[in-house]
């Protein structure tokens, strides 16, 4: 194989495909990024770790022989960022070695072959849809904080996307907090099989995402496996595995009957949140809430860092009471708000708290309380 590319394209791809590649693997062509030249004048590279697949199509300066090979992906990486700008890098492959030249510099790499270089068999994705990527990229984001990183409970550890009536739902919840996000069903998700789509895969689309948020993702799935297709045919294709396993029926903890209404600025309030907390410890994480008639009183008492407090200015007028909750779980949900206003939904000290900006806003947060 023996190809030319700009090195900024290669770099952006390398960029996009390196990190799906782990950085300790007991199987060495794990470590590597397929590259398949092809005769068309089109470079195809492609990475795995046996769950998740990207693969990404760009065009080289010229092709002087097609042909495939594997080569460590972040010795490659690492090469191509320190090349000079503007340089065209050359890449030739034979004998188990690819010697890659760009201007004055050469480097001679070791190579496995391609043929045992593993496949994702994405088998049958009967459901097919568009969605902008803006769209996604926000439901990514409204939701994501909120996955679980306890490894034992396995089918928290995604965001759980099901279709109920005409609406697409993203949800996902570690026990503590729930973030949902809906949206109107796209065309062709009828019918499709409820899926949980792992962190990891989540972490790669959202990256992938910030580069083409002007375009629109096709999306296939089956029970089993997810591709998320960006950029049409010169672009990036990325397919994952599915969690196999069913997540809970969150809708059972999404209060209905909360009838003390919250509301003030999300700003000041994240804000007189951060404050108080500086002095809470691993231990005393809860900052306490005193809600008295248009304020509330964040409070944070440690007992080896001493207090604080703070008046945040509210719309509140209901019966006066106290409730806690965990400060960076709260900063988070805070931190997706976008308007000037958020509602708080409460009915008591150890109920779960309803957290959205309005009521027709797309995202929806519950925040379980903290006994303080």
């Amino acid at each position: 194989m023996k190809a030319t590319i700009e090195r900024s394209t290669l770099l952006r791809c390398l960029s996009h495909v390196q990190s799906v590649v782990e950085r300790r693997n007991t199987i060495p062509i794990l470590s590597n990024v397929l590259i398949d030249a092809s005769s068309a004048g089109t470079l195809r590279i492609m990475a795995t770790d046996l769950d998740l697949q990207v693969v990404e199509t760009l065009g080289a300066v010229a092709v002087d022989s097609p042909g495939a090979v594997t080569v460590s992906a972040h010795l490659l990486f690492d090469i191509a960022r320190k090349l000079p700008d503007g340089s065209q890098v050359s890449l030739d492959a034979a004998d188990n070695r690819m010697v890659v030249k760009a201007g004055r510099s050469r480097f001679q790499l070791p190579t496995l072959p391609r043929d045992d270089f593993p496949m994702i068999a994405e088998g049958e994705l009967p459901t097919s849809f568009e969605i902008p990527a803006a769209t996604l990229a926000q439901l990514i984001d409204r939701t994501r904080f909120a996955i679980s990183t306890e490894e034992t409970r396995y089918y928290l550890n995604g965001i759980f996307l099901h279709v109920s009536d005409d609406e697409l739902k993203a949800a996902a919840t570690d026990g503590h907090r729930l973030a949902r996000f809906t949206l109107a069903r796209p065309d062709g998700a009828e019918g499709m099989p409820d899926v949980i789509v792992p962190r990891k895969c989540v972490a790669e689309l959202r990256k992938l995402l910030e580069e083409s948020l002007d375009a629109k993702v096709l999306v296939d799935l089956s029970a089993s496996k997810i591709r998320f297709t960006l950029g049409g045919s010169s672009g990036v294709v990325l397919t994952s595995k599915l969690i196999d396993g069913t997540f809970p029926d969150y809708t059972r903890v999404i209060p209905t009957g909360n009838d003390k209404l919250l509301k003030l600025d999300p700003k000041s309030f994240w804000e007189g949140v951060d404050r108080v907390a500086t002095i809470a410890t691993e231990k005393t994480r809860a900052v306490k809430m005193a809600l008295e008639n248009d304020r509330i009183t964040l409070s944070v008492t440690s007992p080896d860092n001493g207090t604080a407090a703070e008046e945040v200015p509210a719309n509140y007028s209901s019966d006066g009471f106290e409730i806690g909750f965990n400060a960076t779980y709260l900063k988070d949900i805070l931190g997706q708000i976008d308007g000037d206003s958020v509602e708080l939904h409460l009915a008591d000290a150890g109920a779960p708290t309803l957290i959205r900006q309005s009521e027709a806003s797309p995202a929806l947060y519950v925040l379980m309380p903290m006994r303080v």
